[in-house]
């Protein structure tokens, strides 16, 4: 690696990892949240065959799945400014994009957790008096979130790469700060496994946290067994 590559890297981290940081970062945490709010919502329809609606919540997640991601970008980017007519927020549609289409895949992993609680719990609340809501409030939901944390976790980390495509609706998140650099430079390989290397560093400090969040689970469950 030549002298000027080397200071050309040195020169651009800071101005990669700041985009990642005040972009990149909140992108994927607000996305996650609105997914988490839509997963959990779309699974109590589904698994209390609430009808009518829980049809609708199969043709999301169908839909969803069966599109690609940059698809639903561009159909929300271009949707909403021919709607509005006016001056689009990338960031803002980027947000609700990512949750919508990452609500369908949570929405599948919370259901299948749910299922897993045993039913009769469920007939156990009633017994005591408790609404459907308060049973699954109390006594399911935090089971089924303590079964689906390691695919939750996943799921996040994928999220992270992910918003790479944000860039392709304006968004100057990480990729695009790096892919601005390069076509300045011309120096696309090492910017790009730059780059590459702050996704990896987000996705490991994601990693450690989901790992240090099991392992405080299963100590929880101990004392709970």
């Amino acid at each position: 690696m030549s002298d000027s590559v080397l200071q050309l890297l040195i020169d651009s981290f800071p101005k990669i990892i700041l985009p990642g940081l005040a972009v990149t970062i909140p992108l994927t945490l607000l996305a996650f949240a609105g997914a988490l709010v839509i997963a959990v919502v779309v699974a109590l329809i589904q698994y209390a065959r609430v009808p009518v609606l829980s049809q609708v919540a199969r043709v999301y997640i169908w839909i969803i799945r069966g599109t690609p991601l940059l698809v639903q970008l561009m159909i929300g980017f271009y949707g909403v400014s021919a709607l509005g007519g006016g001056p689009v927020d990338g960031f803002a549609v980027a947000v609700a994009v990512f949750a919508i289409n990452e609500g369908a895949y949570c929405a599948e992993t919370i259901r299948g957790a749910i299922e897993s609680v045993p039913r009769g719990q469920l007939e156990a609340g009633y017994c005591a008096g408790l609404s459907f809501m308060q049973v699954m409030w109390h006594v399911v939901l935090p089971q089924a979130f303590r079964t689906a944390f390691p695919a939750l976790g996943n799921s996040l980390i994928g999220m992270i790469k992910d918003t790479s495509l944000a860039s392709n609706i304006t968004v100057t998140e990480m990729f695009l700060a790096t892919r601005q650099i390069a076509g300045r430079t011309y120096e696309f390989l090492p910017l790009y496994l730059e780059v590459a290397v702050i996704y990896l560093l987000f996705c490991t400090v994601i990693t450690w946290l989901q790992r240090a969040g099991e392992r405080r689970l299963n100590r929880y469950d101990r004392k709970v067994a």
